[in-house]
């Protein structure tokens, strides 16, 4: 039995989703956030030294981080090759553009989402009266003068691969797929949003739409919290 620790509102929904569009039977243990600091909690570091989710268990293995199981499930699990391409040729178009996007999701296209989402919390702190415009100045300045340009720049980059192409990986919905969804809902829940990218747009739609999403988010709840507000 396939084993997925899932914490609430995290990319870990993206485990659930591949393992619903595979059919794959599995166990879910669910972590709720610390209310206050909303990072999981201590039990987690009992399954993976790190403390975070998602972890899938397969038997004895124990595997971490969100691409890396993708491909493992992919690899293991997908004999028809319906979620990912076949390994051979290693350089057909399919196979390059499929690790490109499954890999740059979480190297590339998350740090600045991530940066946005703090430079939220500092601004809206709690904090003595004196020091918020202090704080609200700081990250004002690191919005204008990175993180903002960065998140743009890298939003220009996917709205540019799905404006040629209906998935990232080329014609057809594959892993890369559900392992870029998370650094997109993010993007449209902060900064500017999504409102001037309608590839990007019409993507989370058709996402939503499939039945084995649906079937990731009654088990393992909706991506409620993203903005961080």
């Amino acid at each position: 039995m396939l084993t997925v620790h899932h914490l609430d509102n995290s990319r870990s929904l993206r485990v659930l989703w591949m393992l619903e569009e595979l059919g794959l039977a599995y166990e879910l243990k669910q972590y709720a956030r610390d209310a206050k600091t909303m990072l999981a909690p201590p039990e987690l570091r009992q399954v993976h030294g790190l403390g975070k989710a998602p972890v899938l268990q397969d038997g004895t293995r124990v595997l971490a981080e969100s691409g890396a199981i993708l491909d493992y499930l992919a690899d293991s699990y997908d004999s028809e090759r319906v979620l990912s391409p076949a390994p051979l040729p290693a350089a057909s178009d399919e196979r390059m553009a499929y690790r490109y996007w499954l890999h740059y999701a979480e190297g590339s296209a998350m740090p600045p989402m991530l940066l946005t989402l703090v430079m939220s919390r500092i601004r809206n702190a709690p904090m003595p009266f004196f020091a918020k415009p202090i704080a609200r100045a700081i990250a004002d300045k690191a919005e204008k003068g990175f993180v903002g340009p960065q998140r743009r720049l890298h939003l220009d980059w996917m709205e540019q691969r799905l404006a040629a192409s209906p998935w990232f990986a080329g014609k057809r919905f594959t892993a890369a797929d559900i392992q870029m969804s998370f650094p997109i809902q993010a993007a449209a829940s902060r900064g500017d949003g999504l409102a001037d990218k309608p590839a990007l747009r019409g993507f989370l739609q058709r996402i939503e739409q499939r039945p084995g999403y649906q079937r990731a988010v009654a088990r393992g709840g909706s991506l409620e919290a993203l903005s961080g507000r």
